[in-house]
């Protein structure tokens, strides 16, 4: 079997490439990236991929990719993901994320293929949800309160289309927080945990710098998710949509506090109003009932795994710069 990873690259497609190789080890793996993508996260697996580079947002490569590949299932990852970038740079999150999953789904049809599409999409397309709504299904109606959101409700809508106008057989995910190891630290709990490693280390001085803190959150680790994806294109259903999400929920506050216990010294913080987005989403808590009876997934990973780990990736990723 051929696979296809579009965003190999990041903290989830590199997870899934290494969940592919260890457990279905048989499974050809190809990679797309940018001629700029940092390949950190996959340097220890590199020599397992076939990699190659092209550029969502040019329809041309993404036909040549597909020609030379010819996948049989697809894992669509690659997006611009960072929230609060989309309110500075809404065109450019647009166009590579609703363009973007446009041009790759065309490209299949252009060149006439089948393959299986997991397209991720995200719980930000829910947006403000009522406390009434709560868990949130997939039949909840869409409120996105960022750029970012609204481009994923395109994404998500072009994939539907696509299944339904042309029978591309696309398979929708709205994944709640996920995190773990490699996380960008552009993130939240990856921005604590990383500046926690620097105050440890003694290379920066507290506090820690914070955004909202009272936002509820519902937090996976990143190989539950990947293994929720593999799973969704063995026994989901083509055209379908679900959600995904872990079992632990708590304020991005709770969260950090947790971070903090872990630290090697006690640790501060301070809210900083740079940090503070126009509009925030404040309740995501799923009904993941859908996709569990479907697939039998479970999450696996407890979050204080989770956070450790993370906060160990930063700490050895400090220890290795020291090293260099």
């Amino acid at each position: 079997m051929r696979v296809l990873i579009t965003g190999v690259t990041g903290m989830v497609g590199s997870h899934l490439a290494d969940h592919i190789l260890a457990d279905h080890p048989e499974v050809e793996i190809h990679g797309l990236l940018r001629w700029r993508s940092p390949r950190d996260n996959i340097r220890h697996i590199a020599h397992r991929l076939h990699l190659h580079e092209g550029d969502l947002r040019d329809l041309s490569s993404m036909i040549g990719l597909l020609r030379a590949v010819e996948p049989e299932r697809i894992f669509h990852l690659a997006a611009q993901s960072y929230v609060p970038v989309s309110f500075s740079t809404p065109a450019d999150t647009l166009t590579t994320n609703v363009i973007g999953t446009t041009n790759l789904l065309e490209a299949v049809r252009v060149c006439g293929q089948d393959p299986l599409i997991h397209i991720c999409s995200s719980s930000e397309v829910y947006g403000q949800v009522r406390e009434d709504e709560l868990p949130i299904r997939e039949t909840n109606p869409f409120r996105p309160a960022s750029p970012y959101a609204v481009s994923k409700v395109g994404e998500d809508m072009i994939a539907s289309q696509y299944f339904l106008s042309h029978g591309i057989r696309t398979l929708r995910t709205r994944m709640f927080t996920h995190t773990g190891p490699r996380r960008g630290d552009v993130f939240a709990e990856s921005a604590f945990a990383k500046q926690i490693a620097a105050i440890e280390a003694g290379r920066q001085r507290g506090p820690i710098r914070v955004g909202n803190l009272d936002s509820v959150r519902t937090f996976a680790d990143v190989r539950d998710a990947v293994r929720a994806y593999w799973l969704l294109l063995e026994k989901g259903e083509p055209g379908e949509v679900y959600n995904i999400g872990g079992d632990r929920t708590m304020t991005v506050g709770e969260m950090l506090e947790a971070l903090k216990s872990m630290a090697r010294r006690p640790i501060e913080h301070a809210v900083d109003p740079a940090l503070l987005r126009p509009s925030d989403v404040t309740l995501q808590v799923p009904s993941t009932e859908k996709f569990r009876a479907r697939t039998g997934w479970r999450p696996a990973i407890p979050l204080e795994q989770t956070l450790r780990d993370l906060l160990d990736d930063h700490r050895g990723r400090l220890a290795a710069d020291s090293a260099g």
